[in-house]
């Protein structure tokens, strides 16, 4: 009986219906398997739904803001419907703006090009690089990373107390981590930062597609996320809370859309009155179709019910962690311990493995996609890895001799370790056969090896296609 199977609840959700759920992969032992797809905080895949929504506009696709056509004003209508959508899907306060961007790496970029020229920002070294790098242009403390919650809001407070209080602060911070998955205590980190002045971003990339993210009730300034981790398709993300700073800056792109009048001065300059919504910052024309879709996530997400979704998916959670934990040699990265919330987003270590080698033996051999690396955290996992976190590193395999595995970061050869680990990730449409296949092929993988020989190419770890099987 399988571990899911053991702890069956009938009440429990059936997964969401997602595309590419029947895809077929080959493997490199022969035959085929339908694809896992366990990378789900890299891009979820999109919710048939929202394809569905898409497809049905799509011959109705025309200019945003810029007709008198049918089709523009329907668009229009479209694309201003989507930020309300968005907006309540946020619990967004009246005055708060939704402005739509790239993804949440644009949305964070945006943001730090209209703070305040001297403003201090706070943000941890367990950061997602979307969040960690923005603000070259801001006075930055970066804070360790901490070991519990109460840890996290111990720490901001003491940097914020020791700060100049007359100066504009912001903290960012994430919600759920994009590498241990664990919950970070958004509405304490909150509450410290307003007390000492201070405003705060919530980056909810990895937060939004399991748990409800509402502005108001966390009492966040902005929150930022991309509707590819939300089950929509690329290219297209959010930024949304407080109007004023946004309104003070300059456009984040000078352009049509973002200005409202624009005239020939009398000493040959050009005059610009840019817009004070949210078109301020959105120039050039929109991305109706990826806006649209995350509106139609928002809205199938809402309509199934996040206390189903996050029953489900705490059930998956823990599935994953009971059977590596019948596995000795795995070790599951965490940096607020085992019982700490958290959603599907689970990352390990395997002794006697680089972690390329592993991922790249679940993909050939069993048709499971996940992803090793560094998961573009690379101070965290550094950290959770017990390496300093100042090193520096690459992700993906070692080099190696033609026809020699990639080295272990256990081997003891004297070799350049890797600092890689494995994570695995899923949500709402992930089927339960996904994470019993996924559990069995880790055990079978630890007790039994590989069953074929692999290779590194290019920094990844390969099958070697011209190899026998072991």
């Amino acid at each position: 009986m399988s571990v899911l199977t053991a702890a069956a609840d009938q009440s429990l959700c059936a997964p969401l219906p997602v595309l590419g759920k029947d895809v077929t992969v080959p493997l490199v032992t022969g035959g085929e398997v339908t694809y896992a797809a366990l990378d789900y905080a890299a891009s979820a895949p999109a919710l048939q739904r929202v394809w569905d929504d898409v497809a049905a506009y799509a011959p109705y696709y025309g200019s945003v803001h810029r007709g008198a056509g049918y089709l523009s004003q329907l668009s229009t209508d479209l694309f201003e419907n989507s930020r309300a959508t968005v907006a309540e899907f946020l619990g967004c306060r009246a005055d708060d703006q939704v402005i739509f961007t790239r993804s949440t790496t644009d949305s964070l970029n945006l943001l730090a090009a209209v703070v305040p020229a001297d403003c201090q920002v706070f943000v941890y070294e367990t950061e997602h690089h979307a969040s960690l790098l923005p603000w070259r242009d801001a006075r930055v403390t970066y804070l360790n990373a901490p070991r519990t919650p109460a840890q996290a809001v111990e720490t901001l407070e003491l940097a914020l107390a020791d700060r100049d209080p007359y100066g504009p602060a912001l903290v960012c911070v994430t919600g759920a981590s994009n590498v241990t998955g664990e919950l970070w205590p958004v509405k304490d980190l909150a509450a410290a930062a307003h007390a000492h002045g201070a405003r705060i971003v919530l980056d909810a990339a990895q937060l939004a597609p399991h748990h409800p993210v509402d502005i108001a009730e966390l009492d966040v300034d902005w929150v930022a996320f991309s509707g590819h981790k939300l089950y929509a398709p690329f290219g297209s993300g959010v930024l949304a809370g407080r109007a004023d700073w946004l309104q003070d800056a300059e456009p984040y792109l000078a352009g049509g859309g973002a200005s409202r009048k624009v005239a020939r001065r009398t000493d040959g300059g050009v005059e610009v009155e840019w817009h004070s919504t949210a078109a301020r910052h959105e120039a050039g024309s929109p991305n109706v179709i990826g806006v649209y879709s995350i509106a139609s996530a928002c809205k199938a997400l809402t309509e199934a019910g996040f206390d189903h979704l996050v029953a489900r998916e705490q059930h998956l959670v823990a599935a994953v962690r009971a059977g590596l934990a019948d596995v000795p040699e795995v070790k599951v990265l965490s940096l607020f311990g085992d019982d700490a919330p958290r959603v599907g987003v689970i990352s390990f270590v395997v002794e006697g493995w680089n972690s390329s080698h592993f991922a790249a033996a679940l993909s050939a051999e069993y048709g499971i996609g996940v992803r090793d690396g560094l998961f573009c955290a690379h101070p965290l996992v550094r950290t959770l890895l017990g390496s300093d976190p100042q090193e520096v590193g690459e992700c993906g395999a070692p080099e190696a001799e033609p026809g020699e595995l990639p080295q272990s970061r256990t081997d003891s050869t004297g070799g350049t370790p890797s600092l890689n680990a494995i994570r695995v990730s899923f949500g709402a449409g992930t089927p339960d056969e996904h994470i019993e296949r996924f559990v069995r092929a880790v055990g079978e993988l630890v007790s039994k090896g590989a069953q074929w020989k692999y290779r590194t190419e290019g920094g990844r770890c390969v099958p070697d296609r011209g190899a026998a099987q072991l």
